[in-house]
């Protein structure tokens, strides 16, 4: 009974592979058929430029053939995908390098660890198991060096180890000894054949005749043909001291999983991103702060703007408030300017106390004006008299420096008792000498000086620079002005009453008492909202122009990721080599640009508070308001930044040939 062949590991069928070059293309392989089963040592052997190395690319699944077919375990690997075939890669294939492509910026253990980061293995078990290759290779006390530190017989360790990390059924050795000297080509040599005899398949690739002698089967090629294929009797290279391998067995290869994801979850695969994002970050630390500056400074002026807009209009509003922002003016006319108004003389004492009856009014005051003469002994000047009731002070938020204001029962008698303001004080006193209880002229109406208005500095200035005094309108009507009617009526409404429904109360309550609308109302509240609209205008202005350093430092984040992709093409083939998806690389790369933009951001919010803090010392008027919202919109505005800008780089990354990217010097 004779028995079924067994399927070959490994088999080609036809294959060829031809490159553009020009408008030709040039033929490297052709027309190859080649089997190689599970757990041969075989080496290929020919001269540079026969097809020796773009076969081994193909073998390991870094390159694609142009015809023919290749298949593995049975597998027709042309049916893969970029993920499938990144998935065989990294569970059954292991590259052995001539120039060891080892990350400089990472420790040996980082470097071995490499494959099982993209196996989703988790970090204290592949910590673990590196340590544990590296130790069986004769690095136990390199485990935390740079290759920079290590040999070039070290670093091929290294390199070995890394072909292990997840099993390396089948080890692919492309010129392993190349650059090495003999005494750590022989090591390099002893440690493959101890890897064939526990059972890995080990493929090498060499120019070399005597490290060909050491495998068991040799395969010549010349001009992409295979010329001869021949069992051998290995010739043993011993080793110049012991070197021990891992001890575990091969899994044995099976289909590829598809569609199967190399991170146990989405969380874990964005840490192990994060995590080499910031490696290559520290590793490359003046390059980092360049591509941060533009973010940096972005975000600084963005923050810091919104928090000078911000503090501003509060100092604005807090100012105009203080004036009486809830209070509305009632005046005779259609409008400001009216020519009839003076003739219209019905806002009259019942008006005021029809309108103080009502529950949403905290109090009303009626203006009569006039310029007056006032004297005092050899001084006489000209000053503006307001004839106003008790609660005036009240409605306008009034404080008095010295001495009270006048009351209710002063309004009821007609007395004859003014409040001054500081102008009014410093042009009547000059020398100083306090007003209180002393008697001036208004007019030609003797009136005792009962208090001192307290000035008031605004965000518009020190004040009104006229001259003002205060009396009692019942003194005024009746001595002074020989008018019964106001000027104009103040009302000053409820902190908890909203101002449009009681303006619209006492319009309707005038209405109805005049028998129609000969007046009009002034809001105090409008001014609030006109203050708010342009604050808030101003500050999105500066800001879009804040937002162009943000924009610039984005496009520096894009050009300086751009070179970081060409400076590290390497890195990337390596990572692809041993397993790397183009979404990994992708992700990485994204990462990296969102956490420059992120670090960059909260280096530019720190700042904005140390701008604060010295903007505090200079203007004293105002500080620097900030809001969560602003700082949230800014790291936000950072990460959108990272990801827009960053996109294109990551992209060109993922979209790397893994066989040109590590054959890029």
């Amino acid at each position: 009974m004779t028995q079924e062949p067994k399927t070959p590991l490994l088999a080609l069928r036809g294959i060829g592979r031809s490159f553009p070059s020009g408008e030709q293309e040039v033929q490297v392989l052709k027309d190859v058929n080649l089997d190689i089963g599970n757990g041969e040592m075989l080496a290929i052997v020919g001269a540079s430029g026969s097809g020796k190395s773009t076969l081994m690319n193909i073998l390991g699944c870094l390159d694609r053939p142009s015809t023919g077919t290749y298949t593995v375990s049975g597998q027709d690997v042309g049916a893969l995908d970029s993920d499938a075939l990144a998935e065989l890669r990294r569970e059954h294939f292991g590259f052995i390098f001539q120039r060891y492509h080892l990350m400089q910026h990472l420790t040996a253990t980082g470097n071995v660890e490499v494959p099982a980061v993209y196996a989703g293995t988790d970090g204290q078990a592949r910590d673990s198991r590196a340590r544990q290759l590296l130790e069986r290779l004769g690095l136990g006390d390199r485990t935390e060096h740079r290759p920079s530190q290590l040999s070039g017989g070290q670093q091929q360790r290294v390199s070995i180890a890394r072909a292990l990390m997840n099993g390396g059924q089948v080890i692919l050795a492309d010129e392993p000894t190349g650059a090495l000297d003999s005494r750590s080509g022989q090591e390099v040599i002893g440690i493959l054949r101890e890897l064939h005899a526990q059972g890995h398949t080990i493929i090498i690739v060499t120019h070399d005749m005597q490290v060909a002698s050491c495998t068991e089967r040799i395969i010549e090629i010349a001009d992409g043909v295979i010329v001869g294929d021949r069992p051998n009797v290995p010739t043993v290279m011993e080793p110049t001291h012991e070197v021990r391998a891992s001890a575990a067995p091969p899994a044995a290869m099976t289909r590829p999983r598809l569609g199967i994801a190399h991170f146990s979850t989405g969380w874990s695969r964005f840490a192990e991103a994060f995590r080499m994002a910031w490696r290559s970050m520290m590793a490359h630390r003046m390059r980092t702060a360049l591509t941060m500056l533009g973010i940096i400074i972005g975000i600084t002026s963005v923050v810091s703007i919104v928090a000078i807009g911000e503090g501003a209009k509060r100092y604005v509003l807090s100012d105009i408030r203080a004036i009486g922002t809830n209070t509305l003016d009632v005046y005779p006319g259609r409008d400001f300017g009216d020519d009839k108004a003076t003739s219209i003389r019905t806002l009259i004492p019942s008006d005021l106390d029809a309108i103080a009856a009502q529950p949403y009014v905290h109090s009303v005051t009626p203006t009569t004006s006039r310029s007056l003469r006032l004297r005092y002994r050899s001084v006489d000047i000209n000053g503006t008299v307001n004839g106003v009731s008790d609660s005036f002070f009240r409605v306008r938020d009034m404080q008095m420096a010295s001495g009270a204001a006048f009351t209710t029962s002063d309004v009821r008698h007609q007395s004859q008792v003014v409040v001054i303001d500081q102008n009014t004080k410093r042009k009547l006193f000059p020398d100083g000498t306090e007003p209180v209880g002393k008697i001036i002229l208004v007019g030609s109406l003797p009136c005792t000086v009962i208090g001192v208005a307290q000035e008031k500095k605004t965000v518009f200035g020190d004040g009104n620079k006229s001259l003002n005094i205060w009396l009692p309108y019942s003194t005024g009507a009746s001595r002074l002005f020989g008018q019964q009617h106001f000027d104009n009526i103040t009302v000053r409404i409820r902190d908890d009453q909203p101002t449009k429904a009681a303006e619209d109360s006492i319009v309707k309550l005038l209405t109805l008492r005049h028998g129609t609308k000969d007046f009009f109302t002034f809001n105090m509240d409008s001014i609030v909202k006109t203050a708010e609209r342009t604050s808030q205008s101003l500050t999105l202005l500066l800001s879009l122009i804040a937002v162009i350093s943000l924009v610039v430092g984005g496009i520096g984040v894009m050009n300086i990721m751009l070179v970081s992709v060409t400076e590290r093409t390497r890195e990337i083939g390596i990572r692809m080599a041993v397993g790397a998806r183009q979404s990994d690389v992708l992700q990485q790369f994204l990462t990296e640009a969102v956490l420059v933009c992120l670090v960059g951001g909260l280096i530019g919010v720190t700042l904005s508070y140390g701008i604060s803090f010295l903007f505090s010392l200079l203007v004293k008027q105002w500080q620097m308001i900030f809001s969560i919202g602003a700082v949230v919109s800014a790291f936000l505005c950072a990460s959108l930044i990272g990801v827009l800008f960053g996109y294109l780089p990551a992209r060109n990354a993922a979209r790397l040939d893994p066989i040109e990217a590590l054959a890029r010097e």
